[in-house]
């Protein structure tokens, strides 16, 4: 009898180290969470011409959670290479585009043109590897970084999704691909990381003014199925 309550005694250790284990495991990956970020507004009429003179950026805050106060001496992982798409829904659910944008880093470095001298003057291309600059970003445990989202410039009624295209749309900065006219918009925005991901819904408010657009959490029964 008192082997078989010593085997069980060791089998139920055992199944519990391996419980415990697979649970802090699973504590430790990455949690992302979206929020609403502060609109970012920009006075461009002081220093180097830009497409624009005045815009304000829209964008969510992108957070990987620390773990929970008790379980500080444990470490969070790092979410790695974290990359995130936004598509645009009319309020019925409808995708506008009927695609999802590649989502943009605002901390990353600004996309350039590259320029080349062909015989007595420069030439300036695109170069297809710099559109994917600052497409990806690790975030470390209790780390927040900025997604942009969209944009609107001056007096104009549109505002346009942002990423690294609108550096060399044409027109630049307003590019037609992504141009949302006035009105409010479902936004779903997916990040995922190499070991996570993460989706939220959020409303675009397109107002009359470029001061009040804006972005908003989207109730729970508002979001569309896609």
């Amino acid at each position: 009898m008192e082997f078989v309550l010593s085997a069980l005694e060791i089998v139920l250790g055992a199944v519990l180290a391996i419980l415990t284990t697979v649970y802090l495991e699973n504590l430790r990956k990455p949690k992302l969470d979206l929020a609403v970020a502060e609109a970012h507004d920009v006075d461009y009429t002081i220093g180097p011409r830009r497409p624009a003179n005045v815009a304000r950026y829209l964008a969510v805050d992108v957070v990987n959670t620390p773990l929970p106060r008790w379980a500080r001496w444990w470490s969070r992982d790092a979410a790695v290479a974290c990359h995130g798409s936004i598509s645009f829904h009319h309020l019925d659910g409808h995708n506008v585009f009927g695609r999802s944008m590649s989502a943009r880093w605002s901390g990353a470095p600004e996309p350039v043109f590259v320029q080349y001298r062909l015989g007595q003057g420069p030439v300036v291309v695109v170069d297809p590897s710099r559109v994917a600059v600052g497409s990806r970003m690790d975030l470390y445990a209790g780390e927040r970084q900025r997604l942009d989202v969209a944009a609107r410039f001056d007096n104009d009624a549109e505002c346009y999704g942002w990423n690294n295209e609108s550096y060399f749309s044409n027109p630049q900065w307003r590019n037609p691909d992504w141009v949302l006219p006035r009105g409010r918009y479902f936004v779903r925005i997916t990040v995922r990381s190499a070991a996570q991901s993460c989706t939220s819904f959020f409303r675009l408010i397109n107002g009359v003014s470029r001061q009040d657009s804006g972005l908003e959490p989207a109730l729970p029964s508002d979001c569309p199925a896609d």
